[in-house]
C-alpha cells in the first residue's frame, strides 16, 4: 500500500529534522531545499512544513518529556531514533486530533524504515509512554471501548 500524503509529510520532515540535527543548517534552508522537486510530490506539504518547523522551534521541550522515558544518555540516541522520537513528541503534544496510535505506529513505520535494526522496539517503548503521559485520557477511553 502506498503511504498517504500525511504519512509521506511525516516521512519527509524526519528526513528534513535528521538533516537539521547533522548539517547545523537552519531548518528553514532545508525545508527549502527539500519543497523543490520530486520529493515533494504526494506529500502533504503544509503539514511536512508544521512538523519541520514545529519540531525545531520546541525541540527543547520536547527534549525534555523524551528524556524522562530513556534509560541512556539523551547524546547517545542514534540522530534517525531521535528525529522519529522528536516528531512523535510533536504530534502527540500538538496534535491532538491525531489518534496517538496512528502517531505510535507512523513513529515505528519510520523506524523500521530508516532506523537500525532493532530501533522500532526503542521507538515503540518511548512512544507508548509518552503516549501514557500526553494522552492519558485518550488512551484510558480506548481501553474501555
Amino acid at each position: 500500500m502506498k503511504p498517504n500524503p500525511r504519512s509521506r509529510a511525516r516521512r519527509l520532515a524526519m528526513q528534513s529534522l535528521y538533516e537539521w540535527q547533522m548539517s547545523g543548517n537552519t531548518i528553514d534552508k532545508i525545508i527549502g531545499d527539500y519543497a523543490v522537486g520530486e520529493q515533494i510530490r504526494n506529500v502533504d506539504e503544509a503539514y511536512f512544513r508544521e512538523l519541520s518547523n514545529g519540531v525545531a522551534e520546541h525541540s527543547e521541550q520536547l527534549d525534555q518529556s523524551i528524556m524522562a522515558y530513556i534509560t541512556r544518555s539523551y547524546d547517545e540516541i542514534d540522530p534517525v531514533e531521535k528525529a522519529v522520537l522528536r516528531l512523535g513528541a510533536y504530534e502527540l503534544k500538538f496534535r491532538p486530533e491525531i489518534p496517538y496510535r496512528v502517531i505510535i505506529n507512523e513513529a515505528v513505520e519510520l523506524a523500521k524504515t530508516f532506523g537500525a535494526e532493532a530501533s522500532h522496539k526503542f521507538i515503540n517503548g518511548v512512544m507508548d509512554k509518552l503516549a501514557a503521559e500526553l494522552r492519558g485520557i485518550e488512551m484510558q477511553a480506548q481501553k474501555k471501548r
